[in-house]
């Protein structure tokens, strides 16, 4: 079987709707993560002047051998900063348990126990399988209405319109790292992700998982305020 290459147009006029083309096509692929970086850009603060909630959002990053990832100890070490300075007093985790040996959540909140966070001040949720259903899930599920989101400056901005996107009042607050092969991946994901992001925001589907509604934000958020 012989496989032909396809022609280029060998007319002048040809070849210029074939450049409008491709100009136009890369101009729908970036506008989502146009959309993303407009949307956001007064939603963004660092550890020095995040602004004091009740709640803040930390979203997984996978497991290095049943132990947060270096990005998401970061994550989480900017959590317990946020914490010990006052500035939030509840830390919703929300990453993946989909099997039994697989458990972000509990890893992240036994993390944060060793860091100095008492641990009726964090609350997990085990069924944040992607950005969209972690947001949804914190308004539907546990009733947060406002929060500081945690995560890496590559991530937070889809976070934060997402969030925005599912009725959450967002801010976010980018980990500090170091910018190598992993931060430019993620990075260069972000422009993909954009587009599934685009299209939550718009069609806004249910979570792979809903179920019913968790107490354990308003639980904590009552011990914060008797002091406990």
């Amino acid at each position: 079987m012989k496989f032909h290459r396809p022609r280029l147009p060998r007319t002048r006029a040809g070849q210029r709707r074939l450049v409008q083309a491709v100009m136009a096509g890369c101009v729908l692929a970036l506008l989502p993560a146009a959309w993303l970086f407009v949307s956001t850009a007064d939603r963004l603060r660092t550890t020095a002047d995040a602004p004091r909630t009740g709640v803040a959002v930390v979203f997984g990053a996978g497991l290095w051998d049943g132990e947060p990832s270096p990005y998401l100890a970061h994550r989480l070490d900017t959590a317990a900063r946020l914490y010990h300075e006052g500035r939030i007093e509840v830390v919703l985790v929300t990453g993946d348990n989909s099997h039994e040996d697989y458990d972000e959540p509990d890893a992240m909140r036994a993390y944060l126990t060793r860091h100095g966070v008492p641990g009726t001040r964090v609350v997990r949720d085990y069924a944040g399988f992607d950005t969209w259903d972690s947001c949804v899930r914190a308004k539907r599920i546990f009733g947060v209405d406002r929060a500081v989101l945690i995560s890496q400056g590559f991530h937070i901005r889809r976070a934060v319109a997402l969030c925005e996107a599912a009725g959450v009042d967002s801010y976010g607050v980018g980990a500090v790292d170091r910018h190598n092969v992993t931060w430019y991946y993620g990075g260069t994901r972000e422009v993909f992700a954009a587009a599934k992001a685009a299209l939550d925001a718009v069609f806004r589907p249910d979570p792979r998982f809903l179920g019913p509604k968790e107490p354990g934000v308003r639980r904590a958020l009552a011990l914060a305020a008797d002091g406990r």
